[in-house]
């Protein structure tokens, strides 16, 4: 299929699923302009509440969510023999790749300082107080890293639950998830009823991003009612920023990437796999783009072997365009309300932008959902930064396509490593588009 005949469907896939999103934005634009030059007190006070209605719902789907990811991820794996065969490279390439990620939307962010030109939109007493329990937190696991370490370690994981700590949660994740992976096909109910409420959580957050309209065209118009259209100007960079760091995931890192560990060339890769990369930006849905995925990848030369098992565990673990974006919107988030971003809350937000990359849906909007955990680790609730999470929903949308095509791009980066180094790639067939079966 031509070029142009794919950007045009990824266009009108994306206009199709997300016409109502842009709507919400345009309309929410529109109305605070009005409103920041008029007064209109019931209005805005509406306007407020479902603002704060809609993150409220986000957060109410973060934990279920976030704990059946992993143990469906991980019990996935198994016990099975391609565990030891592709399963160590696996998590090692898509380690690497993340961390490459975060480094590149840390250095950017702090480079650029995105959040500084929003800092006068934010209430000075609001990031004071934001401030102070930042630093109350991170004196606290600085003055001992031993109680920090154990702090990780749920003494009550129903309390960890009810209290929404999110490191602790994840730890007694991983460690169930193991257990079960390695007891057999006695894990089977358990694991079905996770599976069970993966599929009804995705599908929760379906209908909260149904709500997404209503949802951004409030924090948009409260955003602009507030601090008039110049508050684009402050959004912008934020937005390049992190497009920036998506480029230079896909333009520099993946091509070295393959470079050092594969023969295969990325120019090829990315026509073999164009239409999932369109599809995947059209939907911004990495686990509807799966099954395009691995249709591009089996009828282009990466075996099913390999397809098969990299892809699906990819799609539900490998997020690494998800991590460089949360990890440049906690830094612009700190920049915005002044909180000193010291060596070790940078390399706090770093890991915790890792985990919670790892443990995000394959979704619309699931990255601004996990986010929450990054939070947590500082001590804070994106309840407590409604002005900040304004800025970070009113252009999610458009990130969120960038980003999933960026997810997407890496897994099949991995397949491709793992493929050539197991002889499982036709290089006859990879490197020869013009013999490529169509997909869509």
């Amino acid at each position: 299929m031509k070029l142009h005949m794919q950007v045009l469907i990824a266009l009108g896939l994306g206009l199709k699923r997300n016409w109502h999103i842009f709507f919400g934005l345009i309309a929410g634009i529109f109305v605070g302009a009005w409103l920041h030059n008029s007064e209109n007190a019931v209005l805005m006070n509406v306007l407020t509440f479902v603002g704060q209605l809609f993150i409220r719902l986000i957060q109410m789907v973060v934990i279920p969510l976030v704990i059946s990811a992993i143990i469906i991820g991980i019990t996935s794996i198994g016990d099975n023999k391609q565990l030891g065969k592709f399963g160590t490279k696996m998590i090692l390439y898509y380690g690497i790749i993340t961390v490459l990620a975060v480094t590149i939307g840390a250095l950017l962010a702090l480079g650029f300082k995105p959040g500084e030109g929003a800092a006068h939109y934010i209430n000075s007493e609001t990031s004071i107080g934001i401030q102070a329990q930042v630093e109350t937190t991170i004196e606290a696991q600085k003055g001992n890293v031993l109680n920090l370490v154990l702090g990780f370690i749920p003494q009550n994981p129903i309390k960890s639950v009810a209290e929404g700590e999110m490191v602790p949660i994840i730890v007694f994740a991983l460690v169930f998830a193991l257990a079960l992976a390695k007891v057999g096909e006695v894990n089977r109910p358990i694991v079905s009823f996770f599976e069970s409420v993966f599929a009804a959580t995705m599908k929760v957050t379906d209908w909260i991003m149904y709500f997404a309209a209503p949802g951004v065209f409030a924090l948009t118009a409260t955003s602009v009612s507030a601090f008039g259209l110049d508050i684009f100007g402050s959004i912008s960079e934020y937005l390049l920023v992190v497009l920036l760091g998506f480029f230079i995931q896909m333009a520099i890192v993946y091509p070295i990437f393959l470079k050092i560990f594969s023969k295969a060339s990325v120019l090829m890769l990315y026509a073999a796999v164009a239409e999932a990369l369109m599809v995947a930006f059209g939907t911004a849905s990495s686990s509807a783009t799966l099954p395009l995925t691995i249709a591009c990848c089996e009828k282009r030369g990466i075996s099913h072997k390999v397809s098969s098992f990299v892809l699906p565990l990819g799609a539900t673990l490998n997020m690494d365009g998800t991590a460089l974006l949360q990890t440049v919107a906690v830094i612009f988030l700190a920049q915005a309300y002044g909180v000193a971003l010291t060596p070790f809350l940078i390399c706090q937000i770093a890991i915790l932008a890792i985990v919670a990359s790892s443990t995000c849906a394959g979704i619309p909007g699931a990255g601004l959902i996990t986010i929450a955990l990054v939070l947590n680790g500082m001590g804070l609730t994106p309840e407590q930064l409604v002005a900040g999470f304004a800025f970070l929903f009113t252009i999610d949308r458009i990130l969120d396509m960038f980003r999933t095509m960026v997810n997407v791009a890496s897994d099949t980066v991995v397949a491709t490593a793992i493929a050539d180094n197991e002889n499982e790639i036709n290089y006859d067939l990879f490197n020869n588009p013009e013999e490529y079966k169509e997909i869509i």
